[in-house]
């Protein structure tokens, strides 16, 4: 008898439901496994920035390239690259160099510079509002900034230039994800500077069109007394679960930008869950 007993407990500490029942809140949660969870999603392209936070130990690299033309401003190409790593208590590290591949002349005491090369490198923190990482919707908030004397001899400024931006993220369905920002730049420190600031709105949908392609379009807009509106569109590639191409075209519609144009393309690739 007694030994029939000890056999019964230990098949009931051993089933699947106590198991269960032992797992963090998060490992229970059934979005776990949603694919706009579990996909990968990059902070390009476009103006949109996602609302996710890498979780601790993940790499993400994202690079890119893009030509703007037509309007009234300077026909340019540009390529960056960021560099995005998960750390604890639901923070993001991140440091992003953009590289201008041609630019205007600029007059200084000592004769032209030219505008282009190296801009300033930006670093910053994305910080999880969400209570977990795989909640239907997601809310973040993000902190950077240009970093002083960084960059080429045109494009470097002597300042900090600090940006934040409020991130939220709403899944639709299983796939689907509504994403929208709300932030404000400023050139420096000082006071006087946010009178120069500039506010940025932007509103995204992406989604599937396949089981490894997918598209996005958005709408944004930004400046201060008067707005520059556009929208921006394309399509995404993921061959591989941990990598993605995509393939962007936008366009200024309103304010003293109004008629530039843009193309362009980038690849994102994560190490870690």
């Amino acid at each position: 008898m007694r030994k029939t007993t000890l056999l019964a407990a230990a098949a009931l500490l051993g089933s699947p439901g106590l198991t269960l029942a032992q797992n963090t809140a998060e490992e229970n949660n059934p979005n776990v496994d949603a694919p706009f969870v579990r996909n990968l999603r990059a902070d390009r392209p476009g103006q949109t920035i996602t609302a996710q936070v890498l979780q601790p130990g993940r790499f993400q690299l994202e690079t890119g390239f893009q030509r703007q033309f037509g309007g009234p401003g300077f026909a340019q190409s540009q390529s960056g690259a960021t560099l995005r790593i998960g750390f604890f208590n639901s923070m993001e590290v991140r440091v992003s160099q953009p590289y201008f591949h041609n630019g205007p002349t600029i007059p200084t005491e000592t004769g032209t510079i030219s505008a282009s090369g190296w801009a300033p490198a930006v670093v910053g923190a994305k910080f999880m509002l969400s209570p977990n990482y795989n909640t239907r919707t997601q809310v973040a908030i993000l902190a950077e900034s240009a970093v002083p004397n960084s960059g080429s001899t045109g494009l470097r400024q002597q300042g900090w230039a600090p940006s934040a931006r409020l991130l939220v993220s709403e899944q639709i369905g299983e796939r689907f994800g509504l994403e929208g920002n709300f932030g404000f730049s400023q050139p420096g420190l000082q006071v006087q500077d946010m009178e120069k600031g500039q506010f940025l709105g932007t509103l995204a949908l992406n989604g599937p069109l396949s089981a490894k392609t997918g598209f996005f379009v958005e709408a944004y807009g930004y400046g201060r007394k008067a707005l520059n509106t556009g929208t921006t569109t394309g399509i995404y590639y993921r061959p591989v679960p941990g990598v993605r191409v995509d393939f962007t075209a936008g366009r200024v519609l309103g304010g003293a930008a109004a008629g530039t144009s843009t193309v362009g393309g980038g690849f994102t690739f994560k190490v870690g869950r």
